[in-house]
C-alpha cells in the first residue's frame, strides 16, 4: 500500500512531504514553492512526489551536483521544475529512474522532459490538475471511453 500513496501525503500534504523528504538528502537542495497550493487529486499528488523525490535521487547518484533546485508553480497545471549544477554531461542514458518520471507524468497527460543544459540537468514536468481519465463539468477527457 505504501507504493501507491506514501503515508506522508496524507501527514503533511505534498508541499509538506517534499520538505520532509529533501531535507535528508544527500546533497543541498532548494525548495522554491508557493505558500500553499489548490486542493490536487490524489494521482496528481503522488506522481508530483514520486518525479521529484525520483529526480533528486538521480541527481544525487549520477550528476555530481552540488546542489539543486527544486521549483514547483501551479496555475492551469502543476510545474515541476528539478535543476542541478552538476557536469552537464551530454550522455543522459534513459535508465529505470527517468522511464519511471516519464511513464508518471505522460499516464496523467502530463508532459515531461529531461536532459542536459549547459550549466547542469534538467527535469521539468507539467501535470494537468484534473488526471487524464476523469471527468470535469461533465465532459469526459482523455483516456476513458465515453
Amino acid at each position: 500500500m505504501y507504493a501507491l500513496r506514501p503515508p506522508v501525503l496524507d501527514e503533511l500534504g505534498l508541499l509538506g512531504a517534499l520538505q520532509e523528504q529533501l531535507r535528508h538528502a544527500a546533497l543541498p537542495v532548494t525548495l522554491s514553492v508557493p505558500p500553499e497550493l489548490p486542493a490536487l487529486p490524489a494521482a496528481v499528488e503522488i506522481a508530483a512526489y514520486r518525479i521529484v523525490t525520483e529526480a533528486v535521487t538521480n541527481i544525487t547518484r549520477h550528476a555530481a551536483a552540488s546542489g539543486c533546485l527544486v521549483t514547483i508553480a501551479c496555475a492551469d497545471q502543476l510545474t515541476l521544475d528539478i535543476r542541478d549544477d552538476g557536469a552537464g554531461d551530454s550522455n543522459w542514458s534513459p535508465g529505470i529512474g527517468l522511464t519511471s518520471m516519464r511513464e508518471r507524468a505522460t499516464a496523467l497527460g502530463g508532459t515531461w522532459s529531461a536532459g542536459p543544459t549547459g550549466n547542469g540537468g534538467r527535469v521539468f514536468v507539467e501535470l494537468p490538475l484534473s488526471p487524464a481519465g476523469t471527468t470535469v463539468t461533465g465532459h469526459t477527457l482523455a483516456g476513458s471511453s465515453g
